[in-house]
């Protein structure tokens, strides 16, 4: 593998420079962050006009997307930094071998996914909820979203690849279409536009899955007219050698990284979903709303892997250093700006769902919108550290022990004991889960300082 070497051999941008930079590169990832929660306001909005018991269904059926969402997302973290430190190099080939690879992955884990999703979706859906009115929804959601699962594999993997190499427009403009087809599609089948039957639940997943097969058929067709970072079919069935290893030792552990991570979180909505549809209806719409105030946090969270992973790959140590501090602290501004709007909008929402859902289900979202933004504080620092510094540093170990430890071993139990031993009020019991990503921070931020999480982790091989 490539050396690092403390030398400063790169010229560092200025402050003005740099956030030029850094802007350029996280605000297409906004909008893309920003349509993929248009997506799922969309979806809870025209749901909240079925029933309350509809949109209880699609949030926790959603719980075992959003497991297999994760398992992509580490895939591609890891497919990201790679090709960013070989682009960085000046090795497109070896960054199409890893796209193939990675590629042909994601396959595998989407097809069986599906069988779990399609033939076991009873099972899924009752370990979310006691409800039989929600299961019997969540059931129907849950096996026609399935079949969306293989695409957004393929789209979710390529979109990566591109943007670790800089192309940052593409991705955006794909997921432009794709909310547009997702929120046609989902009010045509919900309502029963154009003559067709009204599909409720039914319909919005139908709409996600005819949205994701347009982000496939874009991304094959941008490949093989625009591209210089290809599909190629025949690295997918490639043996890649030595890149297959380097690709384990960074993707297993991000992918794991975010499977814990993700597993956690549909422990507390499991713990959520047993205190009552009136709690998960409030955090569905708290969700979604945090969702908007940390588009910017997740932006400039992938901008940082993007940077990192570059100037590593061209053994830049000290820029890699100094623009990971300066992307922390942008973060940490932008943090702070998502808890205003959530504020904000706070007002607007509950006045929004004052007749859609119960009293109590109002009264808890008021609460939980407030305390969502302290933990986007949270989120947003540990979030750019572990997944943009330290995973653009091909040191994705650490975050996954991080979130092991301190998700499963301190977050969990407390907010567990809070709701079944100590039987504490519910809003009470999200109060404790909102502060899980506090346990780590310190940690964290320590093993930042230090900077053994910085390396070129590139190999030279022969044409």
């Amino acid at each position: 593998m490539g050396t690092i070497t403390a030398e400063k051999t790169a010229t560092t941008l200025n402050k003005k420079e740099f956030i030029k930079l850094a802007c350029k590169l996280a605000f297409p990832i906004m909008i893309q962050n920003l349509i993929s929660t248009l997506v799922n306001v969309a979806d809870t909005t025209m749901l909240g006009n079925v029933s309350q018991t509809a949109m209880s269904a699609s949030s926790l059926a959603n719980q075992f997307t959003f497991v297999l969402f994760c398992f992509f997302f580490g895939m591609a973290t890891g497919t990201s930094v790679l090709c960013g430190q070989y682009y960085g190099k000046g090795d497109m080939k070896t960054a199409e071998k890893i796209t193939g690879l990675a590629l042909r992955m994601s396959i595998v884990i989407s097809l069986i996914s599906f069988v779990i999703s399609f033939f076991f979706a009873g099972p899924v859906m009752k370990m979310f909820s006691s409800s039989p009115d929600t299961i019997e929804a969540g059931v129907t959601y849950l096996k026609v979203i399935s079949f969306s699962y293989l695409f957004m594999g393929i789209s979710q993997v390529y979109m990566s690849s591109l943007r670790s190499i800089g192309k940052v427009v593409i991705p955006s403009v794909t997921y432009v279409v794709s909310l547009a087809v997702n929120v046609f599609f989902n009010a045509t089948f919900i309502f029963g536009l154009f003559g067709l039957p009204k599909l409720g639940v039914t319909g919005v997943a139908l709409g996600t899955v005819i949205a994701r097969v347009v982000e496939v058929v874009i991304c094959f067709v941008y490949s093989i007219w625009f591209s210089e970072l290809k599909i190629r079919v025949k690295y997918l069935f490639a043996n890649v050698g030595v890149l297959l290893n380097d690709f384990m030792k960074l993707s297993v552990p991000a992918v794991a990284n975010d499977l814990i991570w993700g597993l956690a979180s549909s422990v507390f909505a499991i713990i959520l979903g047993h205190i009552g549809d009136d709690m998960v209806a409030a955090n569905a719409v708290a969700v979604m709303v945090v969702n908007i105030g940390a588009i910017a946090c997740r932006g400039f969270a992938n901008a940082t892997t993007i940077i990192v992973s570059q100037e590593l790959g061209q053994n830049n140590i000290e820029n890699a250093k100094i623009y990971g501090k300066r992307m922390l602290h942008i973060t940490i501004v932008v943090s702070l700006i998502g808890c205003g709007i959530i504020m904000a909008i706070r007002p607007f929402m509950m006045m929004y769902y004052s007749d859609k859902m119960t009293e109590t289900a109002v009264s808890y979202l008021g609460s939980l919108m407030i305390m969502t933004t302290w933990r986007l504080v949270g989120e947003g620092i540990n979030t750019c550290l572990i997944c943009g510094c330290f995973r653009g540093g091909g040191d994705a170990k650490f975050g996954m022990i991080m979130d092991a430890v301190f998700m499963w071993l301190v977050a969990i139990p407390l907010m567990a004991g809070a709701a079944y031993l100590l039987k504490l009020p519910p809003v009470i019991v999200y109060l404790v889960m909102t502060l899980d990503e506090y346990y780590k921070m310190p940690v964290v931020i320590n093993h930042f300082r230090k900077n053994k999480w910085m390396k070129n982790i590139t190999r030279d091989f022969e044409e």
